[in-house]
Formats: C-alpha cells, structure tokens, sequence
C-alpha cells in the first residue's frame, strides 16, 4: 500500500512567501541579499509569520532551478556553482544551474524518446553519490515521471521487491547491481527499460554516458499539479517490510523550504554538505530540494564506505559552511579528531535518529560549533527542530516547524493520520518552554514495574561510559516485573580484554548515576556489532523479538 502525502495533509494550511511559484520566484530572488536567513532570536514571530501558497501548477525544475538559472545570467546570485563533487581519485565535476539545467534536459530526453517513459511512470534509480544521480532526480521533474531512490546496498532480493512493488517500468543503477536486475527482470512483467551509468556497454542495457554524448538538451518541461506524485520513497524498515510512501511535487518543492530557510540556514553563498546515502530521503532533503530552494551550492564527495578520516580530511580542505550527517557518524568523527581545522564551516545538522549530549559536547569542544537537531519522517518535512539563533536544549529536538502544529497525542490509533494530523508513531514529551523530546517509537518502550521507560535516555547514559562505542536498550521478560531493561553493547577494542562481570557493574552503576536509578538495564549483553537496517538505524525490533521468543 502507499501512503501519499500531499502539503495540505502535512502542512495543515500553513505556508511559505509565495516560495518556488511561477512569476514570483523571480521578486522574491530579485537580490540574492534578500533571502538571508531569518534570525531565530523571535520564534514565536517567525511561526506567525510564516506563510505559504500552493499553486495549482507547480515543477520543482522550472519554477525553482530553471529561475536560479535565469538569476546567474542576470548577475544576481553568487559565483558558487550549483553543484560541486568530487571523488577520492582526484576527480571532480562542477556545475552552474545552467550547466545542471542543460544536461537534465538531456538526460529526460533520453527517458522520454529513448525509453518512452511517459508522465507518471515509475523510474527506479539505485545509484552512489554520482553525478548522474542528481541528473537522474532533475530529469525526472522535467518529465513527470516518478523517481524510487534505492541505496546501492541492495540485495538481488531487495530489489526484486522494490520492482515488483512499485511496478516500475524502467530502473538506472551502474555495474555492480546490473547483474541482480537481470537475475531478477524476468519475474518484473512493467520493467521494459535497463540504463546503465558505465563506461563499458552492457547487453540489454541502454548505455548513460553514450547516450548523453548524443542527446538534445532541447526540451520542454512538464506542466505538473502540485498535487501530482514526484517521488516514493521506501522507508527504512525498522519494523518489517520495507513502505512506500510517495510525495508530490508541492510536499518536498515547497515544503522543504523551511528546512533549507530555517533549519539549514542556507543563502545562495553556501556550499552544504549532506552525507546521507543517496537512497533516503534525506538525501532529497539535504542533498537536492533544501539547498537548491535557497539557491546554495550542492557538495557531494563518493566515498564507498564512511571514513571519517576522509570526511574530516574534506571539511578542512573545502569551502563546505553547512554540514549535515547523522548522529552515528558524528559520534565516529568526534573519535578521529585531532588536529583538524575547519575554516569554512559555521552551521552543522543532524536528523536520522537522536543524537546523544555526549556526542554534541564533544564536537562543541573540538569545532566550537553546536548540532542543531532536526527531527522528521520519510512521510513528512521538518516536523521539529533546533533552529540556528535559538537557544539549544541538548538532547531535544528543539520547537515545532514553522509549518507544523506539533501536539502530544496520548491515544493509541492504528491509523497515521486523524482529521488533519499525521500520526508519526514516535513517542515524546513538550516540556515548559516548548521543546519536544523524543522518548522512542511507541513500540519500543519498556514497561517495567509501572515505569514506562524510553531507550534513547538509557542509551545516551550508556555511551557516556569511556568502554561503549554503541549500545541498543530493549525490553526483556522477567518473572516478577514483567519486563526489565536489557542492554546490548559494542565495547571498545581495548576494553574487551577487561572482567566482563566486572564491566557490566560498572557500567549499570553508571547509569544509576547518570539518570533515574529505576532506568538501569538489569541485563547486559556485550556483542559485536548491532543488528541496523541499510540505512544505519538500529533494529531494536530484531533485538526485542529474539528477548521473547525464548518465553
């Protein structure tokens, strides 16, 4: 089933300064100067204010980067190009929003005469950070086909599951998954069109770069509703089978304008850096609609595998302002610091998960820059964040989005959405001030002894401890209370040689100092590694299962 989001289900009316509408872009980009981002010292003012207007037409690449193109040749935006990658080979690529707007129009040439894709059809595009996968997304606005991102860790069964799901008609991936595909085509009755990003030709596949040598640029973009469907995203399966949830042209064109004005705090001088994988949708956020919204620079660096030395390396090295990347790899760069400068950097994010105070502490100290948290879904925009001016609550998530009433809702409901409120299925608490805190996914609290007990406080207490790189808290059955807390833990190299026993008291003792004494996990497991789904999340729900299928 595929749950489709439009704004006004997510947005419940709220709206942004004609941001993105056709004709008017053109008065509100007049001078770059003028879309510096708002301070947020009055949040309460900026909330009031905020406004939007949902055309009933509306396309991402000719209202918003065909403009930014029209802006460069006018003289008033920055020299920063569009878009910046580069590679550990020394390779690099550099587009303006020309350049972008150009080979876009190639490329949906090519899905359109070559692959006779017509609006509406389903592309599936599983490809690294490459410069064709920011080619692929723009080139799919201009033709009204549908983009499903798919990360490049898929298995042969994982995308036999995405193809036959979404009855995609056509799939882009590169050499090293074309061989799944074609183990897996035959039993996909819609997919009729193979590309190919590659030097080598491939038989059944249509060849990328060749056929870019050859393609027109001249084409005209769609005419699409902003209700239409852009993309759908499978979201990370925490809980069971992978989802999809689809977006519309308006839900992440417009509606990520909060996260790119407010929460990212780009202007058209900014170069962002976003390190999510390219199947997520934080990479749309982060990685395409966010900062080209505002007319930043998009930087991108392949790496095959996160290395934070090579991370670090590159925010010393570039001109990157804005940093986004998820707690997890915040915590594995704090632990690689050492010397390094980073002269160009002013405003670093995180969303994915929670991320814990440790981790925040540190990185303040070794780059006297704070984590501005923001906190969403696949199905949503910013829902709640920290944003830069306000004053930072470690461990909250920070205020309601401009474009969201956030509410506690107390009241199981097997449904997401009730009247005009989606239902997230996260559980957290408003405290005085207005800043929300996460607790955890409503199925995974504990309940022990007439406590209900989130994991994420109990698994920042454990991180605290010098001897834990990672710890994942579930519920176990126990004979008198029910249900305890049970730690799974990834211990240091060097603290794996010490007393287990003796490790695991010290270690309960911790957090019986660190937060409520009733929080305490009563187990302790050490393990190797954490069970995580393709995009880093950890699998608590794989955890829990096993602690119950034991009863």
């Amino acid at each position: 089933m595929l749950a489709l989001f439009t704004m006004e289900t997510l947005l419940r009316a709220k709206c942004f300064q004609h941001l993105a509408i056709p004709g008017s872009v053109r008065v509100l980009y007049k001078d770059y100067r003028t879309v510096l981002p708002q301070n947020f010292s009055n949040y309460e003012s900026v909330k009031q204010e905020f406004k939007l207007e949902i055309p009933e037409y509306f396309n991402f690449a000719k209202d918003v980067l065909d403009q930014w193109t029209n802006m460069e040749k006018a003289g008033k935006r920055p020299s920063n190009p569009a878009f910046w990658w580069i590679n550990g080979n020394g390779e690099e690529v550099r587009w303006s929003f020309e350049e972008l707007g150009s080979l876009s129009r190639k490329f949906a040439n090519i899905l359109t005469e070559v692959c006779s894709l017509q609006r509406g059809d389903r592309v599936i595009v599983i490809l690294p950070k490459i410069p064709e996968w920011w080619l692929a997304n723009v080139a799919c606005l201009r033709t009204g086909t549908v983009l499903i991102p798919g990360t490049t860790q898929l298995t042969q069964k994982d995308i036999l599951y995405r193809l036959q799901s979404s009855k995609a008609k056509c799939i882009i991936t590169n050499e090293a998954l074309a061989p799944a595909v074609d183990a897996v085509a035959s039993k996909c009755e819609n997919l009729h069109s193979k590309l190919i990003v590659s030097q080598k030709l491939k038989d059944g596949w249509g060849n990328l770069k060749e056929m870019m040598k050859h393609a027109s640029d001249n084409h005209t973009c769609v005419k699409t509703k902003h209700d239409e469907m852009m993309a759908i995203y499978f979201t990370s399966g925490t809980s069971g089978s992978p989802k999809m949830t689809g977006h519309t042209h308006s839900s992440f064109g417009l509606g990520l304008s909060v996260n790119g004005r407010f929460w990212l705090d780009l202007t058209p001088s900014d170069v962002m850096w976003n390190t999510s994988d390219t199947g997520w949708a934080k990479s749309a956020w982060s990685s395409v609609f966010s900062p080209w919204i505002q007319g930043a620079c998009v930087f991108a660096h392949y790496l095959p595998r996160f290395e934070p030395t090579s991370i670090l390396q590159t925010l010393s090295k570039f001109p990157i302002t804005v940093f986004c990347s998820a707690p997890t790899a915040y915590r594995m760069l704090v632990r690689n610091m050492t010397s390094y400068k980073f002269k160009s950097l002013k405003h670093c994010v995180s969303a994915g998960e929670p991320i814990n105070p440790e981790v925040t502490e540190q990185w303040r100290k070794r780059t006297g820059l704070d984590i501005y948290e923001g906190y969403g879904q696949t199905e949503t925009v910013l829902i709640c964040g920290n944003f830069k001016g306000m004053k930072i609550k470690p461990g909250s998530m920070g205020k309601p989005s401009p474009a969201f009433d956030v509410k506690d809702n107390p009241t199981k409901t097997a449904s997401t959405l009730r009247g005009n409120f989606y239902i997230t299925g996260d559980r957290g608490y408003m405290d005085e001030d207005g800043y929300f805190w996460f607790v955890a996914r409503s199925d995974d609290i504990i309940l022990s002894s007439g406590y209900r007990i989130g994991p994420f406080e109990v698994e920042s207490a454990l991180i605290e401890h010098p001897a834990v790189v990672e710890a994942a808290v579930v519920s176990s059955p126990d004979p008198i209370r029910g249900e305890v807390v049970k730690a799974f833990i990834v211990l240091t190299p060097e603290s794996k040689s010490h007393d287990q026993e003796q490790l695991k008291k010290e270690i309960q003792e911790h957090v019986k100092k660190t937060t409520a004494p009733y929080k305490y996990p009563r187990k302790v497991e050490f393990v190797q590694e954490l069970p995580k789904t393709i995009s880093g999340k950890i699998k608590r729900n794989e955890l829990r299962k096993k602690e119950w299928e034991t009863i």
